[in-house]
C-alpha cells in the first residue's frame, strides 16, 4: 500500500463513510456535519483547510492526500 492509499483510508476511517477527498463540497460537508467544524471563507478551499488545520488531525490528512495527487 503507498502513502498515498494509506492517507485515504485514515480519511475513510476519520469520516466513517468513503468521501473524495478533491471535492470541496464532500469535504465541507462532513467536517461540518461530522465534526462542526466550520471552515473559514477563503479564495479557495485549501486556503480554507490551511486555516483550520489546528481543529482536527482529518484536515491534516485531506491537505497531505490533495498535496499527493496534485504533484
Amino acid at each position: 500500500m503507498d502513502n498515498k492509499e494509506f492517507i485515504y483510508q485514515r480519511i475513510c476511517i476519520f469520516a466513517g463513510k468513503d468521501i473524495n477527498p478533491h471535492s470541496d463540497q464532500q469535504v465541507e460537508d462532513m467536517l461540518r456535519n461530522k465534526f462542526n467544524i466550520h471552515l473559514p471563507q477563503r479564495q479557495s478551499m485549501n486556503e480554507s483547510l490551511a486555516a483550520a488545520i489546528s481543529d482536527h488531525e482529518i484536515i491534516s490528512l485531506i491537505q497531505q492526500y490533495r498535496a499527493l495527487t496534485s504533484a
